[in-house]
């Protein structure tokens, strides 16, 4: 007869705080119920991305480049806003209470927004066609600008915490519920790629032809009815207890540092202090050599507990692993840093291409085609580069290489790629767009749409390289008590990346503009030289990915018996290039 221990889950608890049970809690089912708020969080982030910048040209009467600015700016801080929502569930609220209040607030916030497209008091007067149009008031604004940061709060609380409090509903040291825990998040990824592609689908056609606010309160009550799903398994979870914040050790390790700065090292490192168990120690490595001055023991290092216990004092010892795991999250930082330029990339998509989209012929027989459902070759293309690349790729790289698929820097390196090409393509196509601008007075252009798919689908394959790559080298190459953190950290790749599209953009417009006209980016893009700002992307991305090319050269992970998690081969080497 096996154990009660065997029955239970050694580090979660249910409901009532007792050892979390098995038969009662947890399981890939238990797991389905948060997937619901993830799906709608996607619903209502994506259908408001991908078609604000139509409302806000057409509706609110904003200059091109202002509206793309005020997309990529909200869609940086949902991003942003991640790291505040994994600080709050790791030190403070646990994440099944971060995942409970931050919807709450997405849909307050939806709800908002819905009010917000509706009453004519929060929108300027319509005008038509060649008519001189009444810009939004500050007031107008601002209640937008609230419902927008509103949604944003609640998608960064969200996402930090929807996927790690999944795996929480697992014993990874159960084979049956590892083997479950693969199944849950195999069909993670998808489930939030079918709630893309529900947003750029069926709710943009509802936001054109039937009225934003009706789409946008389908969003508030889908919430709604997620967050009640969500809450009726309350008694059913698993949850574990909060650990702490990592960024705590970091400045603990830092300030250690600093304060030792004038120590001499030691000539070997058996003098270093360790006082972390064998099994979990990390090798030592050479690397930053100024962080391991924390672990060198100095007088005034030690307290005395009530109990006569000397014990270190974190703000001025920390062991070698400690170091050596704050070393792990400096490595990652280059990695980091030459991948932030493909969401820039990434961030045109939802902007400026669907301007494009919008003036140009979008009919396929009566039916016309809402501008910001082009991003559907977008989701399509992931899609379809995640299938191909799981049925045909990873058995014949298995079958050559001996390795079950790319490495997790070479996957990075080919989205870096296909976001160049991707760019390159975007170029040669508004060349051709402007042409016919040029030649042509309506206001629907005679040139198909369609000719946008290739840089839709390009830079679509490059994100499904790009995220998987990224997701998969921020959580195997990081400490195993800094996996949140690290998670955050490839988020805030995102978030950067449309920062620093609102970045470029102001630039470009303020250098290129003249009191002839508006310069590459001139309120009307029939009137600019978008091509130009694409191709100057283009250009930016390439350089980046010789730079990314060096830094995974340079990359090497640590070993250390913590690491077991961590996958063989992830190494980028000569030949990986």
């Amino acid at each position: 007869m096996e154990s009660k221990g065997s029955w239970t889950v050694a580090d979660a608890v249910d409901y009532n705080g007792l050892p979390a049970d098995k038969s009662k809690t947890g399981g890939w089912i238990t797991a389905a119920l948060i997937l619901g708020i993830e799906v709608v969080e996607r619903l209502s982030t994506m259908g408001i991305a991908v078609n604000l910048v139509t409302y806000l040209m057409e509706t609110m009467h904003l200059p091109s480049s202002n509206s793309a600015n005020i997309v990529t700016d909200f869609m940086g801080t949902s991003f942003l806003l991640c790291l505040l929502g994994g600080f709050l569930a790791d030190s403070f609220l646990g994440r099944f209470k971060t995942i409970a209040i931050f919807s709450t607030i997405q849909a307050l916030g939806t709800g908002a927004l819905a009010v917000a497209t509706k009453l004519p008091q929060l929108r300027p007067p319509t005008c038509h066609h060649g008519e001189a149009c009444t810009p939004a008031t500050a007031f107008q604004m601002t209640f937008l600008y609230i419902a927008l940061y509103l949604i944003a709060l609640g998608t960064g609380g969200l996402k930090s915490s929807i996927s790690g409090f999944g795996s929480d509903q697992f014993d990874d040291k159960d084979p049956k519920e590892k083997a479950q825990m693969a199944f849950f998040f195999n069909r993670f990824f998808f489930i939030i790629s079918m709630g893309t592609l529900m947003a750029v689908t069926v709710l943009v056609y509802i936001q054109d032809e039937v009225g934003r606010s009706w789409a946008y309160g389908i969003c508030t009550v889908s919430m709604a009815i997620a967050i009640a799903v969500f809450l009726s398994g309350t008694k059913s979870y698993r949850y574990k207890k909060s650990q702490g914040s990592p960024v705590v050790q970091i400045f603990q390790i830092i300030a250690a540092s600093i304060r030792k700065r004038k120590t001499e090292l030691p000539q070997s490192i058996v003098y270093l202090y360790e006082d972390t168990p064998e099994g979990l120690r990390i090798e030592h490595t050479d690397q930053f050599r100024m962080l391991d001055k924390a672990a060198v023991v100095t007088e005034g290092d030690f307290e005395q507990t009530l109990d006569g216990i000397a014990i270190p004092n974190p703000w001025k010892l920390s062991s070698v692993t400690k170091v050596e795991e704050v070393k792990m999250m400096v490595r990652l930082l280059p990695i980091w840093a030459t991948t932030i330029i493909f969401w820039t990339t990434y961030a045109q998509m939802i902007t400026f291409s669907v301007e494009q989209a919008s003036t140009m012929r979008r009919n396929v027989g009566n039916f016309q085609i809402p501008a910001g459902s082009l991003t559907v070759f977008f989701v399509a293309a992931i899609l379809i580069t995640l299938a191909f690349y799981d049925r045909v790729i990873m058995p014949f790289w298995k079958k050559w290489k001996g390795k079950p698929g790319f490495s997790s820097l070479q996957r990075m390196a080919i989205g870096l790629v296909l976001s160049t090409v991707g760019m390159a393509a975007a170029a040669i196509v508004e060349q051709k767009r402007l042409l016919v601008a040029k030649s042509s007075t309506q206001k629907i252009l005679p040139i198909s749409v369609f000719q946008l798919v290739p840089q839709f689908f390009l830079v679509g394959s490059g994100e499904a390289f790009i995220y998987t790559g990224q997701l998969d080298f921020f959580i195997t190459q990081s400490p195993k008590g800094m996996k949140t953190m690290s998670t955050g950290l490839f988020l805030t790749t995102l978030s950067l990346g449309f920062f620093v599209s609102s970045f470029l953009v102001s630039i470009v417009k303020k250098v290129t503009a003249t009191s002839v006209n508006g310069g590459w980016l001139a309120d009307n893009i029939n009137h600019g030289r978008l091509d130009l700002f694409y191709w100057l992307l283009a250009i930016l991305s390439g350089i980046n990915f010789v730079v990314y090319v060096i830094c995974a050269l340079w990359f090497k992970p640590t070993k250390g018996k913590d690491s077991e998690e961590m996958e063989k081969g992830k190494g980028f080497s000569v030949e990986d290039c």
